[in-house]
Order: structure tokens, then C-alpha cells, then sequence
């Protein structure tokens, strides 16, 4: 069933209603979210085995993909409606089954993605789900890089009796690519630690951010190619609650904005992932704000890095 978004006033302020809910991102008309029209291509991955305190992540493609429906489609930064080129939303990764499965399907769901030339944005679920995303990437792209925007490096070789831990995903990730650069990270164990100063990881510390703003030497570290993954407890609590390990002392929209435009400037991102939100009862804002993020940077892909 086609969604019409209709515009109401409503003391003196905009909002869009929509009719009713369907899994589309944005909500938006059957033509402009075609398979065939769209490079991007956003994947719903509501796998969540390992979480270790807060619940609820594999709730969270539901609730970004719901909020997005009443995100503006224009957007002011870029003077564009990036929707118009195409956004096309695939149907729920199935994550019932064994990790192994899930995550060799998650993978050739992403390596026919990039066959057919789409820019793939996962949207979790839990953050374990990066490595199998991020295994297409590296069999797909060379001079590759990760970037990983988060609270926690994420780089115990398992945890919990786990290798597929969430946090354990990055040490997975390095072990099949070592162009990972790190960005935000406020809460690190000793071993992490250790591993991040014996492999001389380039690794940007939140206290240093604070201190010394996002210098151009994180981009500098990238390779030509650029994977995002983005867990949203790199956001600081005050601006994302929702999600299953806040840390404090993290950051907020626009500076980060103004990082993530610099990449795509820069370098030719090839897909993204955004993870670990646990939608909470009114907390909404959250779900919102993912949301909109997402289309910012599809925004972004379709303005600097469409090439």
C-alpha cells in the first residue's frame, strides 16, 4: 500500500502524518524507492544474541524505520531531498537460527548488494553484526578502511564465552582487515588497551576529541575506501539514551555532522552500518534522531560520494 505523506498546521508548527505504517524508510512514494532506482539500500538486521546489559536491540530497526517516517525530507544542510534519488528498503534479515547461519546470510546479503553497485546501510540490532556486514566489504573493495564511531573499542578476543560478541566484533573485524580507526572510545578495558598499544592502532580517545576537536589526521588514517559503522552509544546519554551501554562523555549532533560530512568529502565511503539503539518507552527521541541521522547520511553519499 503507497504512503501519502500530508502536511497539517498545527499552532503555527508542521507536521507530517501519515496514513498508516509500513516497513519503507521515510514512508515515502513506491517510485522513489524501487529497487532498480535506488543505490541506497537500507538492510533491517534485528539480530541481538550477546547484548550484556541493556535488552532490546533487535528492536531497533522497527523503531528507526517507524520514527523515519516523520523525518523532513528535505534537508537544509545540503540543500538537497536526497530521497529522490532512491531509498529502497529490503525486508527483515532473518536472525532466528544459529550465529553462523545468520551471519553467512547477513554477508551474502551484502555481497549482492554490492554486486548490483548499492551503497548498503545496516540498520541493528546489535553491534556483533558488523563483522559479517563488514566481511562482504573486504572481499569486495580493496585499500579498504573501517571507521568505528562508538563508546568501546570492542576489541576482546571474546567475551562472555563468545568470539561473536559485540564486544568482541572489532577484534573479528581486525583480524580479517587491520585499517581500523577508532573514534570516541571512552571505556576500554586493560587488555584492550594493551592490544590497541602493541598493533599502534590509531585510535582517537574522547578525552582527546574534547580536548582537540576531530583533527584532519583521523581522515588522514582512512585508506581511499571507507567503511562506517556507528554504535550509537558514541553519542553522549543526554542526546541517545536508548542504548545498552551509555557512557558518558560523549557527543553530540553537530560536531559529528560536520566529522561524517569531511569523510564523505574526503573519501569514498561505501556503505555504513548503525547500531545498538534499544528503543525505551518515551524515549522516542532516540528512535527520531537515528532516523534521521541514517537519511543524513544517505544524504551525504548521494551529495559527495556517489561516484
Amino acid at each position: 500500500m503507497q504512503i501519502k505523506r500530508m502536511e497539517i498546521l498545527a499552532s503555527k508548527k508542521r507536521f507530517i502524518k501519515r496514513e498508516c505504517f509500513v516497513k519503507n524508510f521515510l514512508g515515502v512514494e513506491s517510485r522513489f524507492t524501487s529497487y532498480q532506482k535506488s543505490s541506497a539500500v537500507v538492510l533491517p538486521i534485528p539480530f541481538e544474541k550477546t547484548t550484556s546489559y541493556g535488552k532490546g536491540t533487535a528492536k531497533g530497526p522497527d523503531a528507526i524505520i517507524e520514527a523515519s517516517q516523520y523525518v523532513e525530507l528535505y534537508d537544509e544542510e545540503t540543500n538537497t531531498e536526497p530521497y529522490r534519488k532512491g531509498i529502497h528498503t529490503m525486508a527483515d534479515m532473518d536472525c532466528d537460527g544459529s550465529t553462523e547461519v545468520i551471519f553467512s546470510n547477513i554477508t551474502d546479503a551484502i555481497s549482492k548488494l554490492l554486486n548490483d553497485n548499492k551503497f548498503p546501510v545496516g540498520i541493528g540490532g546489535e553491534h556483533a553484526l558488523t563483522a559479517p556486514i563488514f566481511r562482504a566489504f573486504n572481499n569486495h573493495f580493496q585499500n579498504l578502511s573501517i571507521l568505528q564511531l562508538d563508546a568501546h573499542a570492542d576489541l576482546r578476543y571474546s567475551y562472555e564465552d563468545s568470539h561473536h560478541s559485540h564486544a568482541s566484533v572489532m577484534r573479528r573485524v581486525f583480524e580479517m582487515n587491520p585499517n581500523l580507526v577508532q573514534v570516541g572510545m571512552r571505556a576500554v578495558c586493560k587488555k584492550e588497551a594493551d592490544f590497541i598499544q602493541n598493533h599502534n592502532l590509531p585510535v582517537f580517545f574522547a578525552h582527546h576529541l574534547h580536548h582537540d576537536g576531530f583533527q584532519q589526521r583521523i581522515i588522514q588514517a582512512l585508506q581511499k575506501n571507507v567503511y562506517i559503522t556507528l554504535d550509537v552509544d558514541y553519542f553522549d546519554p543526554s542526546v541517545i539514551p536508548a542504548t545498552g551501554t551509555p557512557e558518558p562523555g560523549g557527543f553530540h549532533w553537530y560536531e559529528t555532522l560536520s566529522f561524517l560530512q569531511r569523510v564523505f568529502m574526503q573519501k569514498r565511503v561505501v556503505g555504513v552500518d548503525v547500531v545498538e539503539l534499544s528503543p525505551a518507552e518515551h524515549q522516542h527521541h532516540a528512535d527520531f534522531t537515528i532516523s534521521k541521522l541514517i537519511y543524513k547520511l544517505i544524504g551525504y553519499y548521494y551529495k559527495w560520494g556517489n561516484t
